[in-house]
């Protein structure tokens, strides 16, 4: 089950948004290769938690070096993953007056400058797909308010008394990003905190 909390854009804001509230969600903690291989292996598995782990490190490893060598990775029902970059705006190929040609390199396009490195930055891109696409997780995720939003809720609608602050994480939950609770000020936009399209961006 995925729980919710509201936050609430700021009043000073010039948005639409300004005084708006939004679900977010309330992150319970950060699995690591080591959490996951550990999981995996309470699963009935004949595989000890410290051969998962290892094949799994091992799997991680393989995918950046399928990524760097410009291929894009299919994990089935979880991501595509591929590389992705930032590209700086060349004006020409080649600059005569600066002798400089466009360059397949990573850098900072000097002032005035009309050609250099093409690239600014390179990325990992994470697009969801099979049981990842949001129409499939929309089949199956549950979702629930967590208690301290429950209680805000119960509150606005006169049924019991607000205790605490309307700002801060809910208790038990922490590690993960996003977290908070309460109709907490953010800055303007609406969406989950880790945003959507085509996946995560990383980097």
């Amino acid at each position: 089950m995925i729980e919710l909390y509201l936050s609430k854009v700021t009043e000073t804001s010039e948005s639409e948004q300004a005084g708006k509230l939004y679900a977010r969600v309330s992150y319970k903690q950060t699995m690591s290769v080591q959490d996951m291989a550990h999981h995996m292996a309470e699963h009935n598995t004949m595989f000890s938690e410290g051969s998962i782990c290892g094949i799994l490190i091992d799997f991680v490893k393989c995918v950046r070096e399928m990524v760097l060598m410009g291929n894009t990775v299919k994990i089935d029902n979880l991501a595509i993953f591929k590389a992705t970059v930032e590209a700086n705006a060349l004006e020409v190929l080649y600059d005569a007056q600066q002798d400089k040609t466009a360059s397949a390199t990573i850098g900072t396009l000097a002032e005035g400058a009309k050609t250099g490195p093409a690239v600014k930055v390179i990325k990992l891109l994470a697009q969801s797909t099979g049981d990842f696409t949001r129409e499939e997780l929309k089949k199956d995720v549950k979702l629930a308010w967590t208690d301290k939003t429950k209680a805000e809720i119960a509150a606005a609608k006169g049924e019991g008394s607000q205790s605490g602050s309307s700002t801060g994480a809910d208790s038990g939950n922490g590690g993960g990003q996003g977290q908070g609770g309460g109709t907490g000020n953010i800055t303007p936009g609406g969406g989950d905190d880790n945003g959507g399209g085509t996946g995560f961006d990383e980097g």
